[in-house]
């Protein structure tokens, strides 16, 4: 055998023996969302199987989509509920705004991507490629706006609107807060009580609101 024919005889093998991951990002593909009205609500049904292919923490990006879809939602089981009613199209346009920031490598273009801090800054490493990248998120959406509203905040509340159940309903930065006991029209103090998601549930204080 020729010292070319040595060679090239190398190369075939090798390439025989490349590890699947290689290829993964020809056949990565999100599942097609199973999506259902239930009244005003929207439900997501098979919400762990998206986030078990992205191989990200399915909190993580139930706080993404509530965000971006501006509405308060919880995770039940293998699915979530949307306390809204949404387009699968809409949803499904966020699932892959998602998959584009925290998910693909913008160097090689594969999903074989972890999520680590550096510091203060989330950056996304590549396991396939070796590249680094900071996680880029959109203008107005933080990756950390979770941490916004707590538990025993003292705030004031416009509630703009009420729930079935007669529940004040106001809004504070992106954050959807449930106040019970309190009227349409009105500004309130409350104090934070639970934080669900981007959902806050308050309770009147004896203080008067600032307006």
């Amino acid at each position: 055998m020729t010292a070319d024919e040595d060679y090239f005889a190398l190369l075939d093998r090798a390439k025989e023996q490349l590890p699947e991951v290689a290829e993964s990002h020809e056949r990565f593909s999100i599942p097609e969302l199973e999506i259902l009205q239930e009244g005003k609500m929207t439900v997501i049904r098979n919400f762990i199987d998206v986030t078990d292919t992205l191989r990200r923490d399915p909190q993580h990006v139930l706080q993404f989509l509530l965000r971006e879809l501006g509405t308060p939602g919880n995770l039940e089981g293998r699915r979530v509920v949307l306390k809204s009613k949404i387009s699968a199209g809409h949803i499904t346009d966020k699932i892959q705004n998602y998959t584009d920031t925290f998910v693909i490598c913008s160097e090689c273009g594969r999903p074989d991507t972890k999520m680590v801090k550096e510091g203060r800054t989330l950056v996304l490493e590549c396991e396939a490629c070796g590249a680094h990248r900071p996680v880029n998120v959109k203008k107005g959406v933080r990756s950390d706006s979770v941490n916004a509203l707590k538990e025993g905040d003292i705030i004031d509340v416009f509630i703009s609107d009420v729930g079935k159940k007669g529940d004040g309903i106001g809004k504070m930065m992106d954050f959807i807060v449930i106040v019970p006991g309190t009227v349409k029209g009105t500004t309130v103090r409350v104090k934070i009580t639970n934080v669900s998601a981007k959902t806050a549930f308050g309770a009147l204080t004896t203080e008067a609101a600032t307006r």
